[in-house]
């Protein structure tokens, strides 16, 4: 592997490690923080993925507007589709047994596979990626590298920013972690908790469905993308450290570097190595690299 190829690797393990904390983040905000199970994350990536599909000749004739208008409409919906959700089935599972929660996010999981077959059909799609961002940049005298994948990394780096600045810096970010540790002592301090989880379970959804939005250029649109994606999300939760942000990233990364090298270096045994790779780091940390809300 000469140093051209070397650096294109690195690239996309970057990439595919930030984008893959941005499914996570919206798991480990749920699961971390709510308590909550859900199996169904999975899914808010695929309909995410869909909404870039559907809403694109939409937004276009409507609006005028192109991928970003697509995005920032489907972050829109995703928000009010979380806060929905949540309301009519989430809220009931915070005092249930974990079997209870893993039955019911499971069902949604056939439900929403259901009226996606329903809506779009099983075919495999495609979208478009934005002009702005259709070029490539120059590696070396042979080698390019995509600009909307270095997109989907900034993307990803401005959001892991943000939820750091929130959970550390803010007001809001306070009464979450204080919510994650005491749910009684924070409910006696007059703090609304039922509205404070509805509101980090819709920014879950749209934080899972914006990550389903940005990957589909890259991806495509497909049935079962979700499922796919959940396994791998649930172990970046484990290694990081149930309900921290700064473990889901860095768990994130360190996947991302092995799975992308492994299948350059070692294809035979790549679907292997970040389950070795989350048993060691449990082995030395059982409770993953970081505390809850760090």
């Amino acid at each position: 592997m000469d140093l051209t190829n070397f650096l294109i690797q690195c690239l996309n393990a970057v990439q595919y490690g930030l984008l893959l904390f941005l499914v996570a983040s919206g798991l480990t905000l749920i699961f971390g923080i709510m308590g909550v199970i859900n199996l169904a994350h999975g899914s808010f990536y695929m309909i995410g993925a869909y909404i870039a599909f559907a809403l694109s000749p939409i937004v276009s004739g409507t609006f005028g507007g192109g991928f970003f208008a697509v995005l920032f409409v489907g972050l829109v919906l995703s928000v009010l589709f979380g806060y929905f959700l949540e309301w009519a089935f989430y809220s009931y599972l915070y005092d249930r047994e974990h079997l209870q929660q893993v039955l019911m996010t499971y069902g949604l999981i056939l439900v929403f596979e259901e009226l996606r077959s329903l809506l779009v059909g099983d075919d495999v799609y495609g979208v478009q990626v934005p002009d702005l961002l259709a070029g490539s940049l120059q590696l070396g005298e042979v080698m390019t590298y995509p600009i909307y994948r270095l997109f989907v990394s900034a993307v990803c780096l401005g959001l892991a920013l943000g939820m750091f600045f929130v959970f550390t810096r803010t007001r809001l970010g306070m009464m979450i972690r204080a919510g994650a540790s005491n749910r009684e002592m924070v409910q006696s301090l007059g703090i609304d908790i039922q509205f404070l989880y509805r509101v980090v379970f819709a920014a879950g959804v749209a934080i899972a469905a914006l990550a389903g939005m940005v990957a589909a250029p890259v991806s495509s649109v497909y049935p079962g993308m979700g499922n796919q994606v959940l396994i791998i999300c649930f172990v970046v939760v484990v290694i990081g450290g149930i309900g921290s942000i700064k473990g889901a990233l860095a768990a994130a990364l360190m996947i991302g570097v092995v799975d992308t090298f492994g299948k350059v270096l070692l294809p035979q045994a790549s679907g292997v190595l970040i389950y070795l790779l989350m048993a060691g780091i449990l082995l030395w940390k059982p409770d993953g690299l970081f505390k809850v809300g760090g």
